[in-house]
């Protein structure tokens, strides 16, 4: 039987690691049922090299890791467990991230791209933070007590674990994403069967490792990386999940909607694509709105479903403002992830970056204007510099889709009708931001936005604690805050007659 872990050696920091390269089932990492799937190549994007295989899970395989959730959820979790212990569970395993922050940053930086520092400091130090905040909602799951007829009649809601939850995790943030995602379940009682992006498996495997160290039951959390057709599509069509979440593309999210419908009816959460504008008005600080508007387009190398990559300005103040903006983007530093001058790393892989550059080609094409970038860097790596468009109008390819790189659309306006107009047309509705010295025009414009989140003088930074979602064709469902748990659980409405008699016949 082949192996299944591989010894990588990152060469940045002379760091030797095993890394779990099997499926994790039942807190163990096993090979494939199925013969037939090639193993899943992990690859750097900073060097095009590959870092190791790992097992590529298949439908049958979530079938084996569904019964084992199922069976986790009858017997050792779900109603079997206190809210004090899933609690407990959730703390060690923040815990234990927060032991190997290094080690896990490295890792995500050497698959995903991006910097270690970022990796290190927002994604995993938020990760941990989000596991805590819902381990302080594992015990505080309530319901409400209903007068019904205080002679006769009561009634209460209980709110259950929903059960068996299919997680779909993308590329962009893998560790954050799994935090996002496993958080809650956990804590409402649900269990998981996990399934990763095939482009950035690793760090998955290895948190998977630390649920094992952290004493969850055999069962409660199963990772399973495989082809999103695979293994995607097997958990949204599986007769014994009750709940899949995804946060992915729209395309995408249709499918699993509809996989979802002509299944079990099974309640599905998305978190899809946008196309997300900002506004910045003439009494803004201008060079606060020019630092915001960067880290909107290149936090992440643009590859960030909040984007701000469509961004509108005042013509009062246009000119000073896209100058100010360009040279702001010139400063951050976009190069491999081990340089600690890195803002920001390559975009994830090869049909990421072609797909990036074919939207910078048809942009010039259309007839847009370059203000920065547009040239291709020679040697190896997927990266892509800082580009700036203006001149644009709203039916460029580059207005209207999601790119998910750093290129960013510039457009003017002259009142705020206009602004709140030219933001709100599109078919996403995920994030949306405006920068404003003028307080009723900030209530105004914030209210007429449609979208889930909007930012007001800042941009793309979340909080744990508060609900995350999108509007319009942006998904369905909120992660994060107390909006989540509502994801992970079903109420049961119980009717309890202790008075009343029933005369029959009728």
């Amino acid at each position: 039987m082949a192996s299944l872990s591989a010894r990588i050696v990152i060469r940045a920091t002379n760091r030797e690691l095993e890394i779990p390269t099997g499926l994790f089932i039942d807190n163990q990492f096993v090979p494939s049922v199925d013969s037939a799937s090639e193993p899943i190549q992990a690859v750097n994007p900073s060097t095009e090299e590959p870092i190791c295989s790992v097992v590529a899970g298949s439908a049958k395989d979530i079938d084996i890791a569904v019964a084992a959730a199922r069976k986790a959820f009858n017997t050792t979790w779900g109603k079997n467990v206190t809210g004090f212990e899933r609690s407990k569970l959730l703390n060690k395993l923040a815990d234990l991230m927060e032991r190997d922050q290094d080690i896990l940053a490295e890792v995500e930086s050497l698959n995903n791209g991006k910097p270690v520092k970022i990796a290190r400091d927002f994604d995993i130090g938020d990760s941990i933070q989000c596991l805590r905040y819902y381990a302080g909602w594992a015990d505080k799951i309530t319901g409400q007590t209903i007068e019904v007829d205080n002679k006769t009649k009561l009634a209460f809601t209980k709110h259950d674990p929903i059960g068996v939850c299919g997680q779909i995790i993308p590329w962009n943030y893998p560790i954050n994403m799994w935090a996002w995602k496993v958080g809650p379940a956990l804590a409402c009682g649900c269990t998981v069967v996990m399934k990763p992006s095939e482009l950035t498996p690793l760090t998955a495997l290895m948190l998977s490792k630390l649920i094992a160290e952290a004493g969850f039951p055999p069962g409660v959390v199963n990772t399973i990386p495989s082809l999103g057709s695979v293994g995607g599509a097997a958990l949204s069509a599986h007769m014994d999940v009750d709940k899949v979440a995804f946060t992915g593309s729209t395309v995408t999210g249709r499918k699993i909607m509809e996989a979802a419908a002509k299944s079990n009816l099974k309640k599905v959460s998305l978190e899809l694509g946008g196309k997300s504008p900002q506004i910045v008005f003439e009494s803004a600080d201008l060079d606060q709105a020019a630092n915001w508007a960067c880290l909107g387009i290149l936090y992440n190398t643009g590859q960030d479903c909040t984007a701000g990559s469509r961004l509108y300005v005042q013509d009062t103040i246009y000119d000073k403002f896209i100058s100010l903006l360009v040279s702001k983007a010139k400063e951050l530093v976009i190069g491999d992830g081990f340089d600690e001058k890195s803002g920001g790393g390559p975009v994830v892989s090869k049909t990421q970056f072609d797909k990036v550059w074919r939207y910078i080609e048809s942009g010039s094409t259309q007839g847009a204007k370059l203000a920065l970038g547009g040239q291709k860097r020679p040697g190896k790596g997927f990266f892509v510099d800082p580009t700036i468009f203006t001149d644009i109008n709203a039916n460029m390819d580059i207005v209207r889709d999601e790119i998910f790189g750093p290129v960013l659309s510039v457009g003017r306006f002259k009142t705020e009708e206009e602004a709140i107009s030219l933001a709100n047309d599109t078919s996403y509705g995920l994030g949306a931001g405006l920068h404003s010295n003028d307080a009723n025009q900030c209530m105004r414009v914030s209210s007429a936005l449609e979208a889930g989140t909007v930012w007001v003088n800042q941009y793309n930074l979340l909080n744990n604690n508060v609900p995350f979602g999108g509007k319009k064709q942006s998904g369905i469902g909120r992660e994060l805050g107390s909006y989540a748990l509502e994801e992970y659980t079903s109420v049961k409405a119980v009717h309890w007659n202790f008075g009343e008699k029933l005369d029959w016949p009728l």
